[in-house]
């Protein structure tokens, strides 16, 4: 199953739990912190990742929505923590036949679901 490879390959990749924001929208500063990277790099992936569309305010000034930052987190693992040029990264997206998102989401509510088990065994145990 490719999530169980995508998820043993890369257990320690990062994730934002997008469920747990509670803002509409992130600016592009918030959203750089999220993943300690510079506002200049979010700009270019928007421009080379075509499915990257943050919204714009009247100001010219990049509004990030949850989907959007969940499509930053897919890229941000492809480039960032998996070693893909942004070709390789564009190329994998396309092939993918289960939609990264929904692996990134499934990634995401294992590690809750594992930590909580953690949590009650170590409760357990005492």
């Amino acid at each position: 199953m490719i999530l169980n490879r995508f998820f043993l390959k890369y257990p320690g990749m990062k994730t934002i739990d997008t469920k747990n924001l509670e803002k509409l929208y992130y600016s592009i500063g918030e959203v750089a912190d999220m993943f300690d990277v510079s506002r200049s790099l979010l700009r270019y992936w928007e421009h080379e990742f075509a499915y990257l569309t943050p919204r714009k305010n009247r100001k010219g000034d990049r509004l990030f929505t949850k989907e959007n930052i969940q499509q930053i987190q897919i890229i941000y693992n492809l480039v960032k923590e998996r070693g893909f040029t942004l070709e390789g990264a564009k190329q994998e997206l396309k092939k993918e036949k289960i939609t990264l998102t929904e692996q990134m989401d499934l990634v995401s509510r294992m590690k809750l679901v594992y930590k909580r088990l953690k949590d009650l065994d170590e409760k357990l145990s005492h």
